[in-house]
């Protein structure tokens, strides 16, 4: 693993490294913030998963996340949200390809190769971490934003007991209705719908929930607000009766603006959730 950058930040370290990646095929960055707790031991751990075109710095220089992690004494972790390189398939569409891994294993030409980003959050990266950085494996959380508060939510759902907590900031919650989903849903996975679903936030709260807290924030000004589809996992939480906060938070909307003005009700909503974990 290679050390890109290491900053001093409110008392801890952001840095920034790289690392061959056997899931995926190509080197990966990914950005780790942690608390000066980390200097005494194993921290809490807080997984950012973040949205279309991002890539690892986005969330880590723009949501302001590391002031609020500092206060509670969680580390953050950025991982990127696709393969990327010269070898690597894309497309020119923003919404598919480099910087859209959608975290599903793509099972279709030419996505499968590289594009198995389910593998690596869940998986590769995490086994990395543990590994290297001092991070308490039994105290995790999960939030993202747009296409990373899907991936957030999805994978909550399939390791419950895993995460403490999940949580999202305008989320993709309904792929398989949006035309965002179906999009990638088609390109990475194929026709059969059925394989879909476990990639579907709405369709996980119906068959499986989640045990631990929810919280869900999402604009009313929201430019992509058709795609999101909030109301259809509402109405999924409600059938369940799923226990969640989900706000509609008036006049904001898809940027981080957004994400920045909340993500201190996040972070603490978390620490709250890691901290009441046995040890």
């Amino acid at each position: 693993m290679e050390t890109i950058s290491e900053n001093r930040c409110f008392g801890g370290t952001q840095g920034v490294y790289r690392h061959a990646s056997d899931a995926l095929g190509c080197e990966m960055t990914f950005g780790l913030f942690l608390p000066a707790e980390a200097d005494d031991g194993p921290v809490p751990v807080l997984w950012y998963l973040s949205g279309l075109t991002c890539t690892h710095a986005n969330a880590m220089e723009k949501a302001g996340a590391q002031q609020w992690a500092a206060e509670q004494g969680i580390a953050l972790v950025f991982p990127d949200t696709s393969p990327r390189g010269a070898g690597v398939p894309d497309d020119a569409a923003y919404d598919l390809g480099q910087g859209a891994g959608f975290y599903v294993n793509a099972t279709q030409d030419p996505w499968a190769e590289h594009f198995q980003m389910w593998s690596y959050v869940t998986e590769e990266l995490p086994g990395l971490l543990f590994a290297r950085f001092p991070l308490d494996e039994a105290r995790q959380g999960i939030t993202g934003h747009s296409m990373g508060g899907h991936g957030a939510l999805t994978i909550a759902m399939h390791f419950p007991d895993r995460f403490a907590s999940v949580s999202a900031f305008a989320p993709i919650c309904a792929p398989s209705d949006s035309d965002w989903g179906r999009k990638q849903f088609t390109a990475y996975l194929g026709e059969n719908t059925a394989l879909w679903e476990a990639h579907d936030a709405t369709m996980l709260m119906r068959e499986r929930g989640f045990p631990g807290p929810i919280l869900i924030d999402t604009g009313t000004a929201d430019q992509f607000g058709d795609l999101l589809k909030t109301e259809a996992l509402a109405e999924a939480m409600a059938a369940r009766r799923q226990h969640a906060t989900l706000r509609m938070q008036p006049g904001y909307d898809h940027s981080y603006y957004f994400v920045s003005s909340f993500m201190e009700d996040h972070v603490s909503f978390h620490a709250e959730a890691l901290y009441g974990v046995s040890e």
